[in-house]
């Protein structure tokens, strides 16, 4: 299994002003997210930064960098410049480990990754775990997607799906309420993508879809443009990620923790 990791980083956060410069332990917070992601199995991890703030952080730490446009409109378009400049080949594959992730497990980078390898039949991989919480099933904040018995997405929504029509809004998952014993708990989309380079340099240029734009979910316009998406359920739920100053904090006391 061969394969690169790139972490797309922008300056720009309308929650954490310069949050990949946010201090983790005495280290930005994307060279943490660099170290975690080069104890996985990847050939190689490359940020792709939108400053060169960022990228003097990263050589500084000894992390490989490319400085992108810093216009792109989203990540996407961040990293497949950063193929180019890289120079990678249309079947190789890079997996997009998101820059607020300092607590990613190698392992599931490694899982997505080799995902993508085992299915020629789908152009991403991405990852999912079953939730368990009433509240985070309601709330749109936490995304949820539905899959086929291959393990391929069907749709992904802020939505609560797939919902129980005959359970009165409770959690029709669970045991001793007529839990639906063929189908699994809801599954919690996670941010991390596997892609062949030839399809991530193709997926900027796709007509955004109009369930995209309703959702404000970028992998919908895979799905409405008939790409498929492979998703692994991982049993372990992922280290939070920081977007604002409250997760900054809850995330360094947990590496206090384990520190």
């Amino acid at each position: 299994m061969d394969f690169s990791v790139l972490i797309p980083a922008r300056l720009a956060s309308s929650r954490l002003p310069n949050k990949p410069l946010a201090d983790l332990a005495g280290r930005p917070m994307v060279v943490r997210v660099a170290e975690r992601a080069a104890s996985s199995r990847a050939r190689q991890v490359v940020v792709a930064a939108d400053s060169p703030s960022i990228v003097q952080a990263c050589e500084q730490a000894g992390v490989r960098c490319v400085l992108t446009d810093p216009g792109h409109p989203s990540g996407s378009d961040r990293l497949a410049q950063a193929c180019d400049l890289l120079g990678l080949g249309p079947d190789e594959v890079v997996v997009n480990v998101q820059g607020d992730e300092p607590l990613i497990e190698p392992s599931l980078v490694d899982a997505v990754a080799q995902l993508l390898h085992q299915r020629p039949d789908c152009a991403m991989a991405t990852a999912a775990h079953g939730i368990d919480s009433w509240a985070d099933f309601q709330n749109p904040n936490v995304v949820k997607v539905v899959t086929d018995q291959q393990g391929t997405a069907l749709y992904f929504s802020r939505a609560p799906i797939p919902y129980g029509r005959d359970f009165a809004g409770q959690p029709w998952w669970q045991s001793g309420i007529g839990a639906l014993p063929a189908l699994p708990a809801p599954l919690r989309h996670v941010g991390i993508y596997a892609y062949r380079v030839g399809f991530l340099q193709l997926f900027p240029k796709l007509a955004q879809a109009p369930i995209e734009k309703l959702e404000s979910l970028e992998q919908l316009r895979a799905l409405w443009h008939g790409h498929r998406i492979a998703v692994h359920t991982t049993a372990q739920a992922p280290g939070p990620g920081v977007d604002t100053p409250q997760d900054l904090e809850r995330v360094r006391q947990l590496m206090e923790r384990r520190a």
